[in-house]
């Protein structure tokens, strides 16, 4: 690598990994707010919220990589431009593709993390989070269930809790079960507790009625104890994997799913086929972007601003089309064509110099 590549490199490594960082903490900080309550007040330890939350960060990272490099180049060609050192480079001789070789370096080397957090970190850690999802449920069951919030722990039933004193103990409990629809039952109770049993969290109430309606006639039974086993998690046991948590050969090759799953599993492989692809294709059409014309300095705002938003338009156009292909998987090759698309735009405007004249286009359109 030349001297001058090197520079540029090192000076675009260090905004990519701010960039990164930054946007991966206010994500994953917004993802775990949920779970700090049950660290500070609830006992939930610092090493299970440290352990469950960094689980999320493959995913997290998968998205962000390839938007906080094209940020960061965005940022750091400008800068460059702005301090005229990419004047001076290009007037001595370093073309517009010379400039870019430490991006497309750097786009590559980002490109391989993407590929290794899509077909191998990413479903691994999806699948532990929901694997020890449901033993952090058991274990702090009691705690989930909110005061003055009618609860739904698993469908068919609902829990309402007045209050819970230090002792864990609960206060005013309503409880309705409707898991079995020809014998519902709702319970009322005074006092009662969450208990773990062989099967998983159970119900000890005190102190209250239960009322059963049968046959279209209601019934009441008075109880001082009465305890019922919700099995919150039993069906956890062999719980279908999402799509998130597959690798992506199993995406392609998934037996015995309706065509809704295979469908969703499909969009999800292709998803992760393409998506690392923008990691180099946003880069280099944001530069594209910004190298377009002669250098100056003076109308360096105005690129800066059409490759930022021709950033945005395209990364949300591409999730628009991947939520669409689960509905419509015709649509499937315009994920890679939007990727192509991409990438052909910037090969081109950065080989020719030239910008593609989109407001012409759309004048000539109107």
């Amino acid at each position: 690598m030349r001297q001058y590549e090197r520079y540029l490199f090192l000076h675009l490594l260090w905004p990519t990994v701010l960039v990164t960082l930054s946007l991966t903490g206010i994500i994953w900080l917004t993802e775990v707010l949920r779970f700090i309550d049950f660290m500070l007040n609830r006992g939930l330890s610092i090493g299970d919220f440290l352990y469950l939350t960094g689980l999320m960060l493959p995913s997290l990272l998968l998205i962000i990589i390839p938007i906080a490099l094209a940020i960061a180049v965005i940022y750091t060609y400008n800068k460059l431009t702005g301090e005229s050192e990419l004047i001076v480079l290009n007037a001595v001789g370093v073309s517009k593709l010379g400039l870019s070789k430490p991006m497309v370096l750097m786009a590559v080397a980002c490109m391989l993390v993407c590929y290794a957090l899509s077909a191998y970190l990413m479903p691994i850690a999806n699948g532990k989070f929901r694997d020890i999802h449901s033993f952090f449920r058991d274990k702090y069951a009691s705690m989930l269930l909110e005061e003055n919030v009618f609860n739904n722990p698993i469908d068919g039933v609902t829990v309402f809790i007045r209050s819970r004193d230090a002792n864990d103990i609960l206060h005013g409990i309503l409880l309705h079960d409707s898991r079995n629809k020809a014998q519902e039952i709702t319970l009322l109770a005074q006092n009662g507790r969450l208990i773990q049993g062989p099967s998983g969290p159970r119900f000890v109430l005190q102190d209250g009625q239960r009322q059963q309606v049968k046959d279209g006639k209601v019934s009441w039974l008075a109880f001082h104890d009465y305890t019922l086993d919700l099995s919150f998690y039993a069906r956890d046991v062999q719980r279908p994997r999402e799509p998130d948590e597959r690798s992506i050969p199993e995406l392609f090759t998934a037996a015995g799913a309706t065509p809704h799953e295979q469908a969703a599993m499909r969009a999800e492989g292709h998803q992760r086929l393409t998506w690392p692809l923008f990691t180099l294709a946003l880069p280099l059409l944001s530069l594209a972007i910004l190298f377009s014309g002669e250098f100056n300095r003076r109308g360096q705002w105005k690129r800066v601003i059409e490759a930022s938003v021709t950033m945005i338009l395209i990364v949300m156009l591409f999730f628009m089309l991947r939520n669409m292909v689960v509905k419509h998987p015709w649509l499937v090759p315009s994920l890679y064509i939007l990727v192509g698309l991409t990438l052909g735009a910037g090969l081109y405007m950065l080989a020719t110099g030239r910008a593609l004249q989109v407001r012409r286009l759309i004048r000539g359109w109107a």
